[in-house]
């Protein structure tokens, strides 16, 4: 039990014990520009059933109801209560790297099942146990790309999530590499550049499908071209859109990666994710983090066991692969239970309803005289809307009667300030389409939604 002092005198003792004359010391290395002079204005103490209840008043507040046409890499599909039910078990709840596999045969088999679901969701070989996020995963992929290859330029989208693009820059950038952007011909990347951008010096080229603005890509072309030139192929994918889209392995690639926020992980203000990392068999040992493999003991028992570990904190030092730490294990739990409860039939049942109903908002936005969608070519779950007012107003304006619009698309993009990203998933109903519609005619009639019911 942790000592607790009850008394002046027992403070007095804990004091001396650790070496100081009062409590005042112990903050003594925080600025003193950065002390609150004044004493805090705490209501009394409560009992905890009142405590309860004031917090959960508070809870409330913090949840308008929105309907949420939100996305650009996490989106709003719906968490069945078993996922997290049998996540938060306690042979599951912990987040950590299961050092000691003979006592950790519980979590170690959920990641051995977790890289099961995943190879066979992207069609490749080999899964390592799950990353931080997409944008790290896909930056381990490139870094992979270095390394196989030995060159030293990373070719990439623009129209790959541009979050995604900044980790990249960011992590890449005290290793002097080069990372050279394919410029968007509208939604997609131009076709014309993938030549002339990829020759021998490109280590990879990394693609969306589908890509930031939900559209999907001619990866054909992609492949072709940096296959020829001796480099990879990394696809960055949503993988609720593998229930009904090719899959990585189906276009060739050769490292598939992605955000598994989808499958089963609240959105949470934005956190925490899943990065997952799929690959060929011939990069088994240049993938970062861990794998979990299936083995037999001495009594001829299955068991789990971190089967490659090439991290600098085990034997690798600084032949690792990959400075990647902590096995987002929990998260890979939940995202496995998820994939278990979906199936071979409801994955795809899910991308289905997803798309059907982005296609359903999409069509009716179309027929509204002052917006138009900004172009014909197929998508998935997402797609661009060309606004005639500010994008930034007309998602302030929804917002005030219940509706989370979409993505000013001009914060990352500055030449797309009338473009908003709206995504539609499973839990956007026909009815919040429409609700959507109505609320975007009356401000196109010059209403103000705040006095108006949609």
């Amino acid at each position: 039990m942790p000592y607790i002092p009850n008394s002046k005198e027992d403070l007095k003792k804990m004091l001396e014990t650790i070496g100081v004359t009062g409590i005042e010391e112990l903050f003594a290395p925080i600025p003193a520009n950065l002390h609150k002079a004044a004493v805090l204005n705490l209501p009394p103490a409560m009992a905890e059933p009142e405590l309860a209840r004031h917090l959960e008043e508070l809870a409330r507040k913090n949840d308008p109801g929105e309907i949420s046409f939100v996305g650009g890499g996490i989106y709003n599909h719906y968490v069945p209560p078993v996922v997290w039910t049998v996540a938060m078990r306690s042979e599951f709840a912990t987040a950590y790297t299961p050092y000691q596999a003979e006592v950790a045969q519980g979590t170690l088999q959920v990641i051995y099942e977790y890289q099961t679901h995943i190879c066979r969701l992207t069609g490749m070989d080999v899964a390592n146990a799950s990353m931080y996020d997409g944008a790290t995963a896909m930056t381990e992929a490139a870094m992979l790309a270095i390394n196989h290859t030995g060159r030293r330029r990373i070719v990439i989208s623009e129209t790959v999530n541009p979050i995604w693009r900044e980790v990249l820059a960011s992590m890449v950038s005290g290793r002097e590499l080069e990372i050279v952007v394919i410029p968007a011909a509208g939604n997609v990347a131009e076709p014309g550049k993938f030549k002339e951008y990829i020759d021998d010096r490109a280590a990879c080229l990394i693609m969306g499908q589908p890509n930031f603005f939900g559209y999907l890509e001619d990866i054909a072309l992609g492949e072709k071209a940096i296959h020829d030139a001796g480099g990879l192929l990394v696809l960055a994918v949503d993988p609720v859109s593998l229930g009904i889209l090719k899959t990585p392995g189906e276009y060739q690639a050769d490292i598939a990666v992605g955000e598994g926020q989808s499958l089963g992980i609240p959105r949470n203000f934005g956190g925490p994710l899943l990065g997952f990392f799929a690959a060929r068999q011939e990069y088994v040992r240049k993938i970062p983090g861990r794998l979990v493999g299936r083995t037999v003991d001495t009594e001829g028992k299955t068991g789990f066991v971190l089967t490659l570990q090439t991290r600098e904190q085990h034997i690798r030092r600084d032949k690792a692969t990959s400075n990647i730490c902590t096995s987002e294990a929990l998260c890979a739990t939940a995202a496995t239970i998820f994939m278990s409860l979906m199936g071979r039939q409801g994955l795809p049942r899910l991308a289905r309803l997803s798309t059907e109903r982005a296609h359903y908002l999409a069509d009716k936005i179309a027929s509204l005289e002052t917006y138009k969608i900004w172009s014909q070519k197929p998508f998935f779950k997402e797609f661009v809307v060309e606004t005639t007012e500010s994008p930034a107003h007309l998602i302030e304006e929804m917002s005030a009667v219940g509706i989370s619009a979409g993505i000013d698309l001009s914060r990352f993009y500055p030449a797309l300030d009338h473009h908003l990203l709206v995504a539609v998933t499973e839990m956007n109903s026909f009815e919040d389409c429409d609700r959507f519609c109505r609320a975007l005619s009356r401000l196109a009639a010059g209403e103000k939604l705040t006095q108006a019911v949609v």
